[in-house]
């Protein structure tokens, strides 16, 4: 069979869905996230991480959508393979969880298992093209929300996530209520908005040694980590940020250097290092961290001191 633009209307209009109690949505609403998420410039590539920008979408057209049933992502993530032309990419060491028809439906378990979905090429090819994306999202619409085609239109103009990162970055992020983070979508969301918000405030920049490595997808090597762990303070103002490449923040996170009050930095005695091809970490002993160009995102003083402290235990 040609899998040309008919081929998936008809997929489209006839996906495998639960109707134990009524038509789940959960499927359409995925798809209409993602065909969104390529509209809007966000999936450049034929790889579908469950990442906090997908979750954000699925959640905003959920709440518009499904009045009763409680917003779960992971099962439509997971069962979309049954339609045929949703496919995983196994992380290294979890290939063997497919073929043993594993049901991988938690977006915990996904994360942690699934390097990305992808869609059939031909699938993915018709999706570059605004007209037959067009056609395969008005599909979904009428065939499993006629009843709301003039209100999904609107919501698809609307980026969410984008959306709650300026809502983060006007009021300075938030420290949040242990009840409040009970929803591990919402947490995912929070987090990888929390760490956007960090990393576009240093400039995708690590503060410690400077690196600054993007590609044409944007993506880059720094990593907006917590200075006061997110797990027992639940802070994530900004201002508890700082956007550090993966080896500092591996070695913050350990306490092997922390940060004065001046924003110099400490490095431990304890390190042995051989870096022949750049400088060690003993040799940034002294220096000032890079800071953002808004002082009102410094390093918190009261956070650099929990960390320093921490750091002075550990090392007494």
């Amino acid at each position: 069979m040609t899998k040309n633009l008919a081929y998936y209307i008809n997929k489209f209009a006839n996906l495998r869905v639960s109707r134990s109690s009524g038509v789940a949505p959960n499927k359409p609403i995925l798809l209409l996230s993602i065909i969104e998420l390529i509209s809007q410039g966000e999936i450049r590539r034929n790889q579908v991480p469950l990442s906090a920008e997908l979750i954000a979408t699925f959640l905003k057209l959920w709440s518009h959508l499904e009045a009763v049933r409680k917003p779960d992502i992971g099962l439509p993530f997971y069962h979309l393979t049954s339609d045929g032309f949703w496919h995983f990419e196994m992380k290294l060491g979890f290939e063997s969880l497919i073929a043993a028809k594993i049901k991988i439906r938690t977006p915990t378990t996904i994360r942690q298992t699934v390097e990305y979905a992808y869609l059939d090429v031909e699938l993915w090819s018709l999706l570059q093209n605004s007209e037959s994306r067009s056609v395969l999202t008005h599909v979904l619409i009428n065939s499993w929300f006629s009843d709301r085609t003039q209100d999904i239109e609107q919501l698809l103009q609307v980026n969410a996530f984008a959306e709650l990162q300026d809502q983060l970055q006007r009021s300075g992020g938030k420290v949040y209520k242990p009840e409040e983070l009970e929803d591990e979508q919402a947490v995912i969301v929070r987090d990888g908005a929390f760490r956007k918000i960090v990393v576009s405030t240093y400039n995708q920049r690590c503060a410690f040694c400077g690196l600054q490595i993007l590609d044409s997808l944007s993506q880059n090597i720094v990593d907006g980590s917590h200075i006061k762990p997110f797990s027992q303070f639940y802070d994530d103002r900004i201002n508890n940020g700082l956007s550090l490449c993966k080896n500092h923040h591996w070695a913050f996170d350990r306490f092997w250097f922390t940060i004065n009050d001046d924003y110099t930095i400490i490095v431990a005695d304890n390190l042995r290092e051989d870096s022949p091809n750049a400088k060690t970490m003993r040799e940034f002993r002294g220096d000032r961290i890079i800071l953002p160009s808004q002082q009102q995102y410094y390093p918190r003083l009261d956070s650099l001191q929990w960390h320093r402290q921490e750091f002075l235990r550990r090392a007494a």
